[in-house]
């Protein structure tokens, strides 16, 4: 079985690049009349190579500037290139840009050809190889051979074969190998119809397997579609993988809703997002600086994209400068984990660097802390568990789950990772309702907590003579949070290691407010106990204040502060209950709600074993909490 890799070519146009293709492979890349008639490729073109023990899928790019967004497309999941240089021309401007685009690809090997070298003398040819050296001497290609070659006349291609070989074996020990294991993905380079078959779309398959009959999906637009057939290097096939071009049959959609830029993947694998993070180089070559919020043209997959892009550590960018930044594009797109992308101005069009996806699906950063820019690089750690814990941290909130983990941070081995993760403490699961759980990084929780400890601070500096404020008001503060969700999460955590007071309505932080006489404390301590004492039938405020012999006047007063304490539940004007017995009761009617799938009420006063005095109210407070919901003459459980 042969090793599948795809081989991408570059150069500038007429060099050379599909005649020497031709010569390798027997196959012409020029498949439109236009090509054939202007003798200059326009459109992305395909052959297969044969060098066992691999095949290369080879994409042919146009050379033409006018043909770059062409040439960026091809480029997707390319694992090794051909650099063509023309013998008698030597470099040219399209030579530079397309190695630029290279560079920016990451790829770990590749081989360079000199064409037409039957129509230079040797002496020209040591000149331009020269060039070449000095061009590619900071790059990938800086030890590649340079391979003299005639397309007319066969020169070189055996040892180009040869050359091609041994870059194939550098490639197929690099960790690209575990791609095969991931879930599928192709991005999407060509679509057409073919009469009888309908809907076919072609493109290199960058990670995975599928097989005829497999659903896929459709991204960024999130339509579900069939494999009704496969075509491979030519030949029908049942399967295709990782390294492979592939053209597929496809059910459940029309080829006009399909454009270059879509992507073909595993359900779920790949979620559309506006934002990503990245980590962004600029080439040397260009002239001026990238300031921050400058509009670009943003390349990943085969998709080209407008955008702006938002630096994070700087207000600008100087050539040859690397930083970390996130950039907000104008339509949904798809990325994996240290994806590969290129920038180029949105006008004049020129290439100005690229680099590597640190976020796919990025949550947005207002103003970039210290942790947040640790996080960021951790992201580019070889320790896919520091990588995983970043990736949660840097994920939307409360929309992170475990599965995201091969998508957001290269991660093959997920539950082995997510379980080093909960046992480190990075993540807390925290259980919701009886069937729901969110997780959320342990930072992004203390964080979150700390700016509330200081928000309570400052309200109580403010005023005083209060136990506790309005949770309307904290609200407000934290308003810019995604998931308001988040927020009550925090409340309930911090109310567990007991550093504030908190119900429905208010919250404060433990300790402070105002100082009570020794008996006030007294009293306080007694209605507390008391109406604990009378678990769900308790007293009402007036029946407190009649039994109270000394400082009836404060009882009022006290059991309000008692409910702004946490110790107890005002249930209604003039009823309050112990805020244990509350929970306790409320754990029995949810458990006793969702096996009956709904109570009445006189089966929630039979449940509570109460009468309608009690039950009344507090089926009532739950109605408006939102923990309860009518249905007719049954209550059925909230959402929570």
């Amino acid at each position: 079985m042969l090793n599948d890799l795809i081989l991408g070519t570059a150069g500038h146009i007429d060099h050379g690049k599909t005649s020497l293709i031709g010569a390798l492979t027997g196959t012409n890349t020029d498949r439109l009349p236009e090509e054939k008639k202007r003798g200059i490729t326009i459109e992305l073109g395909y052959a297969h190579l044969d060098l066992p023990p691999f095949r290369l899928g080879i994409v042919d790019v146009p050379g033409h500037e006018k043909f770059v967004r062409q040439m960026l497309a091809g480029a997707t999941g390319m694992d090794l290139a051909l650099l063509v240089v023309a013998g008698d021309d030597s470099i040219k401007q399209q030579t530079k840009e397309h190695l630029d685009i290279l560079r920016m690809l990451d790829l770990p090997a590749g081989v360079i050809a000199l064409t037409k070298c039957d129509l230079s003398d040797p002496d020209w040819l040591d000149l331009v190889e020269d060039e070449i050296r000095q061009l590619v001497s900071d790059t990938f290609l800086k030890d590649a051979p340079i391979i003299r070659t005639s397309a007319k006349t066969g020169m070189g291609l055996e040892e180009l074969k040869s050359a091609l070989k041994d870059a194939a074996r550098v490639v197929s020990e690099t960790d690209r190998a575990n791609r095969k294991h991931a879930p599928f993905r192709m991005a999407i380079d060509r679509t057409f119809t073919i009469d009888g078959h309908g809907t076919v779309v072609t493109g290199s398959v960058s990670s995975g397997q599928a097989r005829v009959g497999d659903q896929l999906q459709i991204q960024p637009d999130n339509r579900s579609v069939r494999i009704r057939g496969i075509q491979s290097h030519d030949s029908a096939a049942e399967s295709v993988s990782r390294g492979q071009r592939a053209a597929i049959n496809l059910a459940g959609i029309h080829h006009q809703e399909i454009d270059r830029g879509h992507e073909l993947c595993a359900p779920g694998h790949l979620v559309p997002s506006t934002l990503m993070t990245v980590k962004l180089h600029l080439l040397d070559r260009i002239g001026k600086t990238l300031k921050d919020r400058t509009r670009i043209r943003f390349h990943v997959g085969t998709a080209e994209l407008l955008g702006n892009v938002r630096l994070l550590e700087s207000s600008e960018l100087e050539p040859g400068e690397s930083g970390y930044a996130q950039v907000f594009l104008n339509e949904p797109a798809v990325a994996v984990w240290n994806q590969p992308f290129v920038v180029r101005r949105q006008s004049p069009m020129e290439t100005i660097g690229g680099g590597r996806v640190l976020a796919p699906n990025a949550r947005r950063i207002k103003k970039a802390t210290e942790l947040d820019l640790k996080m960021i690089g951790d992201l580019s750690s070889s320790d896919p568990v520091v990588r995983a814990s970043a990736s949660a941290y840097l994920a939307d909130d409360l929309q992170w789950r475990p599965k995201d983990l091969s998508r957001s941070a290269g991660i093959v081995n997920v539950d082995e990772v997510y379980e080093k993760l909960i046992a480190k403490g990075d993540l807390i699961e925290i259980k919701v309702s009886l069937t729901r759980s969110v997780i959320i990084h342990r930072d992004r929780m203390n964080g979150l907590a700390d700016r509330l400890m200081k928000t309570l601070e400052r309200l109580h500096k403010s005023q005083p003579l209060r136990f506790t404020h309005p949770r309307s008001v904290v609200n407000v503060e934290f308003s810019y949070l995604e998931q308001p969700e988040l927020l009550s999460l925090v409340i309930d955590e911090l109310k567990k290691q007991k550093r504030v007071n908190a119900n429905f309505h208010s919250i404060g932080i433990v300790g402070y407010g105002p100082k009570l006489s020794k008996g006030q404390k007294v009293l306080l301590d007694e209605l507390i106990a008391s109406v604990k004492a009378a678990g769900i039938e308790a007293p009402t405020v007036k029946e407190l204040e009649n039994t109270t012999k000394k400082n009836k006047e404060s009882v009022a007063e006290l059991l309000e502060m008692a409910m702004e304490n946490g110790d107890l539940v005002r249930i209604a004007d003039d009823l309050y209950v112990h805020s244990e017995v509350f929970e306790a009761k409320k754990k029995q009617l949810a458990e006793a709600i969702e096996k009956a799938q709904g109570l009445t009420m006189s089966e929630i006063r039979q449940i509570l074993e109460t009468s309608r005095k009690y039950a009344i109210p507090l089926c009532e407070y739950f109605d408006k909490t939102g923990f309860t919901v009518r249905d007719g003459d049954k209550r059925l459980l909230g959402a929570r």
